[in-house]
């Protein structure tokens, strides 16, 4: 319920955010074109909210590609207008042409914005020094408050970090949960449902994760999605071995060894904990196991692989802790 009210609330922060974004975008590109009274000062102000993207770098990618476009667009529109006269003919051919262009080279963003544009010179009747400025300076200005509009995002720390405690919480209760049932074969309430709920906060982790990579102009800053995709990678592992523990159908003795161990992952699970020093109770426990001598009968022999194969799984498990905080150049603290 946390989860979901938190969520809920981010949203309708998102949603606010947005909508006074593309307000102030519009409102300063229109403000601006009357300043410079420029014509058809309007357009500065939808020129600037179709520039506006989720995230900074998309946002800038947009601007400049939509640069060249505008470009493009301008000198077919010169070329069709001189041959077919500023007439709608001469618009619909240019527009017929320029969509085709924009299809090709994958423009469909630019489209919409510099159809508008050339529009205008129809209304113009000439195609000269001071129209094209005008056009020039609406695309200038719409681009330049879309931009700055988006200059406020920023990476949301608290948000990503909170998701990040969700999940790492979450896996501390399956992890207890396991320990558990692999004593306790006759438990009724040991189900999926806490994966499902796990595989939610990893999802929207790295939902956020790579929406704040793309607001930061730091290119080498993805130790967020990093650590998610580590978390994913151990949930993966986590329901593999959820699926053998509830084949268990009796307790052999070395069951008991396996859910002590389980229980000291789920003490020392935390993000700074790297995981060397549960490698090496492992392979104690792994070796103490060996020497272990070999089941009799047919239901413990079945049982007994079921747990080498999740002994395999803890293995895994760990392994991909050790390799992300020897991989990552810092420790979050």
């Amino acid at each position: 319920m946390k989860f979901l009210t938190a969520q809920i609330k981010d949203a309708n922060r998102i949603l606010l955010i947005n909508a006074l974004k593309i307000i102030f975008a519009a409102v300063g590109g229109i403000a601006l074109a009357e300043v410079f009274r420029l014509a058809h000062s309007i357009s500065a102000g939808i020129v600037a909210i179709l520039t506006i993207q989720p995230t900074k770098k998309e946002t800038l990618k947009t601007a400049l590609t939509r640069f060249y476009a505008f470009v493009v667009s301008l000198v077919l529109g010169y070329v069709c207008f001189q041959l077919l006269g500023f007439s709608i003919t001469g618009f619909l051919t240019y527009f017929a042409i320029y969509i085709v262009l924009c299809q090709m080279l994958h423009w469909q963003y630019a489209m919409t914005m510099n159809a508008v544009l050339i529009s205008h010179f129809v209304t113009y009747g000439v195609m000269n020094g001071q129209t094209i400025l005008n056009e020039a300076l609406i695309f200038v200005i719409g681009v330049g408050t879309g931009v700055i509009a988006n200059l406020h995002l920023k990476k949301n720390v608290d948000a990503i970090e909170n998701l990040k405690e969700e999940a790492d919480t979450k896996i501390v209760e399956i992890l207890n949960q396991m320990s558990q049932q692999i004593v306790n074969v006759n438990m009724t309430d040991y189900n999926a449902e806490s994966f499902i709920e796990l595989r939610k906060m990893i999802r929207n982790a790295k939902n956020l994760a790579e929406e704040n990579y793309l607001n930061q102009f730091n290119k080498d800053d993805r130790y967020d999605i990093e650590y998610i995709v580590m978390r994913d990678r151990q949930c993966q592992v986590l329901y593999e071995m959820y699926k053998n523990v509830r084949k268990l159908n009796s307790t052999p003795e070395t069951a008991k060894t396996i859910s002590h161990f389980l229980k000291i992952m789920a003490t020392k699970f935390h993000r700074d904990n790297d995981g060397h020093e549960l490698m090496k109770q492992f392979r104690e426990m792994d070796i103490y196991m060996k020497r272990r001598p070999l089941p009799v009968e047919r239901l413990e022999f079945e049982n007994r692989a079921r747990l080498f194969v999740v002994m395999r799984n803890i293995e895994e498990f760990i392994q991909i802790k050790t390799d992300f905080s020897r991989e990552n150049i810092y420790v979050e603290q």
